[in-house]
């Protein structure tokens, strides 16, 4: 397993615990951690706060848990809307003044748990040391907001300020405390009122503000280029968060799209007089495909894995109970008109009743639908590998299957480009490409008779390009139409939706856009389940319920348990 993997799943870990905590503190089922924010639903929840940033690999469980800790607070002690209309405008007072009030709610933890006390202060603490030790404390501005921060923070929580920069800040503190000092006992009084405190803390970001511009027009009289970025090194530092590379597993790439935003009937599609449906066995020569299907099994055959093990795990996984006839001959239950004789015959005889039966039984569908773009060639044998074990699994578990691919009839657009083009090239018009779906293997066919087909998905020539979003709503229609009463859909990919002409025709985002209101709409609905699984990227801009694996190490049953969890619903975003 390689570094970005492990990283990857024990950032989703610890997300799932911190979503958790939230929960059981706000009282809300709706929110949950993803991609180190805070979402509710889909809609990602705007907490503003430097030390309520963490990182994976600076920070333990504790800080984490500090930060979802003060994030609750922050729902269950502030007004959102009275916090943003009493916001302002500039970059840094908005900054202070965001600090200022997630300070306020966090001096609020309740005495009856200190836990969260103590998770709180680790994380301003552990916050507070890396910036020190990033060095943003040696220029003036970086040490005149550290200080505010250490001084606000220790008055409304009657704490000390952090030690080890203790000596460090008490000749700025000396500085700026009896200049603020009114401001701060009123906050200190008013922490229990938003509207009082807030214009305690707007006095003390306005105050901050003409002392950072007085000090920035000496730096220019100076001309200290090396203050100056120093200077904007803290900024971006306090307002992004963002001082470092990230080595973990990358994330999704995503925007808006202002062509589907702004569209009266929202996606449009310019034509779907070329698109296809295919056998996927019909576009593979027989002799190639029994050379494909030989060297999938061998790879299948290398990798050990324990399939019956598997097939247990699924079963108890999608197995529910159902009726199945009677159990005659029990003690108790409704009695059994023709065993009255034996009532007579043996009055000790208490065996004549019968029960309702119950068996396990999984009536579930579960799709899985592949992205059979270009750069899924290179993904495509680890993947063929996972879908055959997974596929051979659930059906010794009982589970229906299918297996389903998505890519494009020919590279930039193809005839549907063509057709816009002679039509005078009309602006905004939608998906230009002719799509092409591929059945691997249908639900009613078994794994047995659908061998050969499945080996397809290691002919390179059919990857192309992909609209994920049709591609989604495709596989949800042919799954609403089978009588399972649970219908799971797998979505194996390894980026976004890419089909070049459709983006330069419209913008970059516009198939990125479609495909988040797809998943959307269908997890609204609630008819189908649907999951992500992302080869070498996290695709949780997309998915709230995805996992994502690094196929450079292999196929392991260490990774089919993390699929397991995740159909489980262990990596619930």
């Amino acid at each position: 397993m390689s570094t970005a993997q492990q990283q990857a799943r024990e950032q989703q870990r610890v997300e799932e615990l911190c979503g958790a905590a939230v929960r059981a503190l706000t009282g809300d089922r709706e929110l949950h951690m993803r991609a180190r924010g805070l979402y509710r639903g889909r809609q990602r929840l705007a907490l503003q706060a430097p030390h309520l940033r963490t990182d994976p690999e600076r920070d333990d469980l504790t800080d984490h848990r500090g930060a979802a800790d003060g994030m609750a607070l922050r729902l269950l002690h502030s007004d959102p809307a009275l916090h943003r209309s009493l916001c302002p405008d500039d970059p840094v007072q908005r900054l202070i003044f965001d600090l200022l009030e997630q300070l306020r709610v966090e001096s609020l933890a309740p005495a009856a748990r200190p836990g969260m006390a103590n998770n709180l202060v680790q994380r301003f603490e552990s916050w507070s040391r890396q910036y020190h030790h990033a060095g943003l404390t040696d220029s003036a501005l970086g040490i005149l907001l550290y200080t505010l921060a250490q001084v606000c923070w220790s008055r409304l929580n009657a704490r000390r300020v952090v030690a080890e920069t203790e000596d460090l800040i008490e000749a700025t503190r000396a500085g700026i405390v009896p200049l603020i000092g009114h401001d701060l006992a009123a906050m200190k009084r008013h922490r229990k009122d938003q509207v009082a405190f807030a214009a305690a803390a707007l006095s003390i970001a306005h105050q901050v503000h003409a002392w950072i511009e007085e000090a920035q027009s000496g730096q220019l009289r100076d001309a200290d280029d090396a203050k100056e970025d120093l200077d904007s090194r803290t900024l971006r530092f306090l307002l992004d968060g963002d001082d470092g590379d990230d080595a973990a597993m990358a994330v999704a790439p995503t925007g808006r799209s202002e062509v589907f935003a702004g569209a009266d009937a929202g996606y449009r599609v310019f034509s779907t007089q070329y698109d296809r449906e295919f056998a996927a066995a019909s576009l593979v020569r027989p002799a190639l495909l029994r050379e494909l299907r030989e060297r999938l099994d061998r790879r299948v055959n290398d990798q050990g894995i324990n399939i019956p093990r598997l097939a247990r795990r699924l079963a108890s996984l999608f197995a529910q109970p159902a009726r199945d006839g009677w159990v005659f001959g029990e003690e108790e239950g409704t009695i059994d008109g023709r065993r009255l004789a034996q009532v007579i015959s043996s009055p000790t005889q208490r065996r004549v009743f019968y029960q309702d039966r119950y068996r396990p039984i999984p009536h579930t569908l579960f799709s899985i639908l592949i992205d059979c773009s270009g750069s899924m060639k290179a993904h495509i044998e680890p993947v063929a590998v996972l879908v055959d074990v997974l596929v051979r699994a659930l059906q010794q578990a009982g589970v229906s299957t299918e297996i389903l691919g998505f890519t494009t009839g020919a590279w930039n657009g193809g005839r549907v480009q063509r057709d816009w083009m002679a039509r005078g090239r009309p602006q905004h018009p939608g998906r230009l490409n002719e799509l092409t779906y591929m059945v691997y293997k249908d639900a009613d066919a078994s794994w047995r008779r659908a061998r050969p087909a499945i080996a397809a998905l290691l002919k390179p020539d059919l990857f192309r390009e992909g609209v994920d979003g049709e591609a989604i709503d495709w596989a949800c229609a042919r799954m609403r139409g089978r009588c399972e009463t649970r219908r799971l859909l797998l979505v194996i990919s390894d980026g976004c939706p890419m089909d070049t002409a459709t983006n330069l025709a419209n913008d970059p985002f516009y198939l990125d856009n479609h495909l988040k209101e797809v998943i959307a709409r269908h997890e609204q609905q609630g008819e189908v389940e649907i999951y992500g699984l992302g080869v070498g990227l996290d695709l949780s801009p997309y998915y709230s319920r995805c996992l994502a694996l690094d196929f450079s190490q292999g196929l392991d049953n260490d990774m089919l348990g993390e699929i397991v969890c995740l159909l489980r619903g262990g990596h619930r975003r």
